[in-house]
């Protein structure tokens, strides 16, 4: 540390001593520049002075001419013309030069300025070189103090250094004979080790194959124990699932000989935009092991609701069509079916019924396996498919197929069957599955949607499509007539969350009309009243026969899992609760035999 430092004390003298060589060559450089610019400008003003001089001179010169004029009394008389030019032109040299002394006047001036500056800014120098050598003499005085500091350190610390060192030397000497003393010591106790280690080494190696010994039987009881115990629960769950399904399936019989209303619930999944908002956490919860029944948290407590069949949220469109296939099949044997979607705005109806082109709902799925039967039956029957799709707007009823979009009515049929008609309505014969799609597309167009706080594509009216198939048996000639309604009602929602001013206000007490009708409807089913009050509203009015007795319906519940939804899936899965207990009566089958229609 020593001779580090003593070499980076002299590396600082040497950048000192170099520095000050720099600073001397600098004054040098200023005291030659300062003498060149004084003799230039000592030149300069001589070489004006004589300038000065010889324009004098000449001035004189002229000044002594005498002019080429007589002299008359008051008057002078030119004697010629040239010498009237001459006289002129001397005037005006005269000027010339009087100008010129002038302008050198000036210039001589300024040239004494200049020189009185030159001589302020050499004064200047002059004390700038001096204090240059002041501080480099300071400086010198500065280094050759800290010079000796530095050497006076030095000494200390070799004094320091010498004396720990010594004190160093004598307590490892210490610590060296104390090892030493111990050393000697350690062979015996070292012997005695030696000797404990081999007897315990010798149990060790006896006591750690008794103990793998017993490790390998208890390994063998305990996996014979859990063979046994996976065996029983295999044994049970495969009793549990045999149950379910049994309880399942003659739930369903009783549901079919009762002619209850089916009710599916389909849970909305958690969308992403949905996660960044407030009152985002999750609510409803389902069973795996239980495909019945979903939970919800209100308040602290949780509530269960049991309905005839409960989707996972994560459920696809082609399981939810699984469920109500039959019913398809159900239609084309001449029975009337209907399948609406109910729920709050933005709960996911209009996408489980109609979906999108990647992942078509339950109108497309229906309508292709409706086609796919006939197909299939095309040997032994003959069928015969229409199509219609309206929307009640406003307590409107407007036709989807139509391009005015005209508005129609409903009417008793006059046939004398008691059944209700539409006057007017578009009704299209179609023969396969593509050109239905674009009937489907164009009723989409037409519907009416608008944007609000709570869904920005929001369905503004209850969407119904109807489709009539005629099917004749080509054995015996009976003719069967079946009827099957997709209805896609309007979302219900509460004014005050959903933002609906003006129009879309109006819009709104009219699609809660309509749904209170509908609520009114199942309440007096489910009561088993003598009226039911089907014409309280165009949309019940329209379902009179889908609901009526002898059909087979399925209402499919839409809810929200959202916190900030919770009143509207409470009122929602309520609301299914009740339709659950709506019994239409056994389904009849519509065929017209040789004697005439019967059921």
């Amino acid at each position: 540390m020593l001779i580090k430092e003593n070499e980076n004390l002299r590396g600082r003298v040497q950048q000192l001593e170099i520095s000050l060589q720099q600073r001397a060559e600098q004054l040098s450089q200023l005291e030659s520049k300062s003498e060149q610019r004084e003799w230039r400008r000592g030149e300069e003003l001589r070489q004006r002075e004589d300038r000065v001089r010889e324009l004098e001179l000449e001035l004189n010169k002229e000044r002594g001419k005498e002019p080429v004029v007589k002299y008359v009394t008051q008057t002078v008389e030119v004697e010629s013309p040239a010498t009237v030019r001459q006289l002129t032109k001397a005037r005006q040299r005269n000027e010339v030069l009087s100008e010129r002394l002038s302008s050198q006047n000036e210039r001589c001036k300024q040239l004494e300025e200049q020189i009185r500056k030159s001589d302020e800014y050499s004064c200047n120098l002059q004390h700038k070189i001096a204090a240059y050598e002041r501080e480099i003499g300071k400086l010198r005085e500065e280094l050759l103090k800290e010079i000796g500091h530095l050497e006076e350190r030095k000494e200390e610390a070799v004094k320091a250094a010498a004396s720990c060192s010594a004190e160093h030397f004598q307590n490892l000497q210490d610590q060296f004979f104390t090892l030493q003393k111990r050393l000697t010591a350690l062979p015996p106790t070292l012997r005695s080790m030696k000797t404990d280690y081999a007897s315990l080494r010798s149990q060790v190696r006896n006591f750690s194959e008794f103990y793998g010994a017993a490790i390998n039987e208890a390994k063998k009881q305990i996996s014979a124990a859990i063979s046994e115990m996976s065996e029983a629960n295999k044994d049970l769950l495969e009793k549990y699932r045999k149950e379910v399904a049994l309880r399942r399936k003659l739930h369903e019989q009783l549901v079919e000989l009762k002619g209850n209303i089916r009710v599916l619930c389909r849970v909305k999944p958690v969308l992403k935009e949905d996660q960044h908002e407030e009152g985002q956490s999750v609510v409803v919860t389902t069973d795996p092991n239980n495909e019945s029944s979903l939970t919800v948290m209100n308040k602290g407590k949780n509530r269960s609701f049991e309905l005839d069949k409960v989707f996972q949220p994560h459920a696809t469109q082609e399981e939810v069509f699984q469920e109500i296939e039959p019913l398809v099949t159900s239609c084309i044997d001449g029975y009337h079916v209907c399948i609406f979607a109910y729920g709050q705005t933005g709960s996911g109806k209009t996408y489980t019924m109609e979906g999108s082109v990647e992942n078509p709902g339950i109108n497309q799925r229906a309508l292709k396996h409706l086609f796919s039967e006939i197909e299939e039956r095309k040997d032994m029957w003959s069928y015969t498919v229409t199509v219609s799709s309206v929307e009640i707007y406003n307590e409107v009823l407007r036709d989807l197929l139509s391009k005015d979009g005209e508005k129609l009515d409903i009417k008793i049929n006059p046939d004398g069957t008691g059944q209700l008609h539409v006057p007017g309505l578009r009704v299209i014969e179609v023969r396969s599955f593509q050109h239905i799609k674009k009937i489907l597309a164009t009723a989409r167009r037409n519907r009416i949607t608008f944007g609000t706080q709570m869904n920005q594509h929001s369905s503004r009216s209850h969407a119904l499509l109807c489709i009539t198939v005629q099917g004749t048996d080509l054995a015996s000639g009976s003719k069967t007539t079946g009827k099957m309604n997709l209805v896609d009602l309007a979302g219900s929602e509460r004014v005050w969350k959903s933002g609906a001013e003006g129009e879309r206000l109006k819009e709104a007490q009219n699609i809660n009309r309509s749904l209170l009708a509908l609520g009114d409807v199942i309440q007096a089913l489910r009561g088993r009243h003598t009226h039911i009050p089907f014409r309280n509203s165009r949309l019940t009015y329209l379902l009179q026969d889908s609901l009526g007795k002898g059909s087979k319906t399925v209402m499919v519940v839409q809810v929200s899992a959202l916190e900030r939804n919770l009143g509207e899936t409470l009122c929602s899965l309520k609301f299914a609760q009740r339709v659950c207990k709506v019994e239409l009566g056994p389904a009849a089958r519509k065929i017209e035999s040789g004697g005439g229609l019967c059921d």
